[in-house]
């Protein structure tokens, strides 16, 4: 530059570097924050290991009736976060699992945005009442119990092959997660999905479907950090 001193140089120089610390500094502190909540939001889906989780697809609206022959409809929970499980009595694994359901269906009890919706495909609550209250050791299940005899809800809507399976829906009714096979459902990872969901918060992940176990998508990194790559 015609007229610049070596003094002038040397100050613009120094002012370009200035900037360039600066730059790296901000684009470094945006990164980390920016990664910090992609792992709150992340944390809790991928330490569960759902069998399928996405973005965009919706439950199916259903009919059913409940214990006492009233009808009860998916629909009718829009507005909350459903941990809809399907079972039978003849399943040892949905059994076994139903006192952890109850005790977290307990833990959502004041909260009127969550509800633990569960499916018989056995015949009716007379059909299932004694085996209930067995595991349960007498009390009453603290969950609405609907059934669906001819699995035409659970097996043709759902396309669910073997119990339990269990669907995280959220207030829109979009499927957040599917989990097949029994889970520690009094874990505390499964309350604070739950609570992200309810946040309108979920992990940018997929499940791949050639991999079971490995994660695709935004969130993928976060996940092989929490539980290793497979």
């Amino acid at each position: 530059m015609a007229g610049t001193s070596e003094t002038d140089l040397l100050k613009y120089a120094a002012y370009l570097g200035f900037v360039g610390i600066a730059s790296l500094a901000v684009y470094t502190f945006v990164s980390a924050s920016r990664e910090g909540e992609l792992r709150r939001r992340c944390a809790a889906t991928c330490l569960m290991r759902p069998s399928y989780t996405g973005v965009n697809r919706r439950a199916p609206n259903f009919t059913l009736k409940d214990r006492n022959g009233h009808d009860v409809t998916l629909e009718s929970y829009r507005g909350q976060v459903v941990v809809l499980n399907f079972w039978t009595k003849t399943c040892g694994p949905c059994m076994e699992e139903m006192p952890d359901l109850a005790d977290l269906a307990k833990v959502f009890r004041g909260r009127k945005d969550v509800v633990l919706l569960t499916v018989s495909t056995d015949e009716s609550w007379e059909d299932v009442a004694t085996a209930l209250k067995g595991v349960l050791r007498g009390q009453e299940p603290p969950f609405p119990v609907l059934f669906d005899p001819e699995s035409k809800i659970v097996g043709e809507k759902f396309g669910t092959k073997l119990f339990p399976e269990t669907w995280i829906i959220d207030p829109r009714g979009v499927i957040r997660a599917r989990f097949d096979g029994p889970r520690e459902w009094t874990n505390a990872t499964v309350v604070e999905l739950v609570d992200q969901i309810r946040n309108n918060g979920y992990c940018p992940v997929e499940v791949d479907p050639s991999r079971p176990g490995k994660f695709l998508g935004e969130g993928a990194k976060i996940c092989d950090q929490l539980i290793g790559g497979i």
